[in-house]
């Protein structure tokens, strides 16, 4: 578990945020919040080991447009959820299905930016991953746009990438854990077929792709709108995610190019070489991460359904 003193090194990091976010939010206002969320993780995990890359997916992409305020959930016209980058987010049933629970229980208490907070967490566990502890308290947004969606595509410059995190107050060694992340993805293959195929119009793959994994990915492809983004072990978290990159079996371009640009290499041959930092690094940049531009007290609002604007 994330011991209370990487939390409290945190907390000077973000100081707004964590003074009115903290571990164990819900303890008496609704005890039950976190193991009906988890149970709920739990049996979706079961059915489809893909809900961890989903969640992820969901929880950055939230996190990444205004902040960690469950905008990303509201059906609207015009709202993110109908931005273009966010059409592969799914998983938006298991967050009602959560929601429908927890209000049973105790109505308007939790909000749906926890909600997504804490289902990512026990996802990510399920999958192999880190187990930790989180700080809650966080309130849902009201607004929704999608003209503030500007997420990055895999095709994004290395330094274009880490900025992204570093804009929010995180630093290179977050930055490529979170990228890390991929260890359990998917991606579509419209978004790296060039690699593969006719790299930047040369008419070859690029230079920089593993020979076997460019004849893998054709074959793939071929059959699948998808690929795994970790070729080793797709749908367990951990460190192989790196040790492919090493070999030049990185599927987005940008995830290769983390193994050799001078910003971020020596953090990936870290990671590489020790799955139980790169764990560590990764609960410590998911804090980081869940507590950007989120609202508290009695900023934004605890949705009762979290489609809706109350």
């Amino acid at each position: 578990m994330m011991k209370f003193s990487s939390i409290l090194v945190l907390f000077f990091i973000f100081p707004i945020a964590f003074a009115q976010l903290r571990v164990g939010f819900y303890s008496r206002s609704c005890p039950q919040a976190e193991t009906i969320v988890r149970n709920l993780v739990r049996q979706r995990f079961g059915v489809d080991p893909t809900v961890t890359a989903a969640l992820l997916r969901m929880h950055f992409h939230d996190c990444f447009v205004r902040g960690c305020d469950a905008s990303l959930l509201i059906d609207a016209p015009n709202s993110e959820k109908t931005a273009g980058p966010n059409g592969s987010v799914r998983e938006f049933a298991l967050i009602d299905q959560i929601k429908a629970q927890l209000e049973a229980a105790c109505p308007s208490t939790v909000s749906c930016a926890d909600i997504i907070t804490l289902a990512t967490r026990d996802s990510v566990a399920l999958a192999g991953g880190p187990s930790y502890s989180i700080p809650t308290g966080r309130r849902d947004g009201l607004v929704s746009n999608d003209v503030d969606v500007a997420l990055p595509g895999p095709t994004i410059s290395v330094a274009g990438a880490v900025s992204l995190f570093t804009d929010k107050g995180m630093n290179v060694f977050d930055a490529v854990a979170l990228i890390g992340a991929h260890t359990v993805g998917k991606g579509n293959c419209g978004l790296f077929s060039d690699r593969f195929t006719n790299f930047q119009g040369t008419g070859r793959p690029d230079p920089a792709m593993d020979p076997a994994l460019v004849s893998s990915l054709r074959n793939t492809c071929a059959n699948s709108a998808t690929a795994s983004l970790d070729q080793s072990t797709p749908l367990r978290f951990d460190n192989q995610f790196f040790k492919q990159l090493r070999k030049k079996r990185g599927v987005f371009q940008v995830d290769q190019r983390l193994a050799t640009d001078r910003q971020t290499r020596g953090v990936v041959a870290r990671y590489a070489n020790n799955n139980a930092f790169f764990k560590r690094q990764f609960v410590r940049a998911m804090i980081k991460m869940g507590a950007v531009d989120v609202l508290t007290g009695s900023a934004g609002q605890i949705r009762r359904n979290c489609k809706r604007f109350n």
